[in-house]
């Protein structure tokens, strides 16, 4: 399929019927394919098992804020995201951008604009096939839905934790420092507080591996940093 031309799938997430039936059919005339979901799970889901070529997100959403689908969309997609959003305020594009959009466009809006700017979304390098689902012995981390088990059973993770796991299933079989990780948990200014990641990889390998004294998937790379290795 050739991303920039039609054919290629747009995901529509809005909760407003009317502006999904007007979106379906100006992008169905210009010879795109359309997914629609009316709230932000149904529509991270659909990203997760369709893999849409490009999205359009409203941000005032019924369940999730547009920024939360952003924040946890960008942990394992790159797919492109247009905001189209009554909000049109600087602050709020500023936010939007930050989080992981890649254009923004406010309601009303005018169609040959947003098709426009649809096909420069689409004439970007196109990513490679991103892996939502991680598997090692018996555990799968689904990074779509959030949700990680082990022998089928699903594991309660505490946000921390489950962040500290996305980090090394995203990076698997490459060694993460701990300046790396406590940057990305807890900020820049934690990045000496080294026993923060000592007492939380404790924590993930008590629930992760069968023998927690003796890791076999979550490995610690002496002097460096941690391994998540699946091979």
């Amino acid at each position: 399929m050739n991303p920039a031309g039609p054919q290629s799938e747009v995901l529509v997430i809005d909760d407003e019927d009317q502006i999904r039936r007007l979106l379906r059919g100006a992008l169905t005339t210009a010879g795109y394919r359309v997914r629609e979901a009316s709230d932000g799970l149904s529509g991270l889901g659909e990203v997760a098992h369709h893999r849409p070529d490009v999205i359009i997100l409203d941000l005032g959403l019924p369940d999730l804020s547009g920024l939360e689908i952003l924040r946890r969309l960008r942990e394992w997609s790159q797919v492109p995201v247009l905001i189209l959003s009554v909000r049109g305020q600087e602050k709020e594009k500023i936010e939007a951008l930050d989080a992981g959009a890649n254009d923004y466009m406010t309601k009303p809006f005018g169609w040959g604009e947003m098709l426009a700017r649809l096909r420069v979304l689409l004439r970007r390098e196109p990513a490679a096939v991103e892996a939502n689902v991680a598997q090692f012995g018996p555990v799968t981390v689904d990074l779509g839905r959030r949700v990680v088990t082990k022998h089928g059973q699903e594991l309660k993770l505490t946000a921390r934790e489950y962040a500290l796991l996305r980090l090394l299933v995203t990076h698997r079989n490459k060694v993460i420092t701990h300046r790396q990780i406590l940057r990305e948990l807890w900020g820049p200014g934690a990045e000496a507080q080294t026993h923060y990641v000592r007492v939380y990889m404790a924590r993930l390998r008590q629930k992760i591996e069968e023998e927690p004294n003796q890791p076999r998937f979550l490995i610690t790379e002496a002097g460096s940093g941690y391994r998540l290795d699946t091979d």
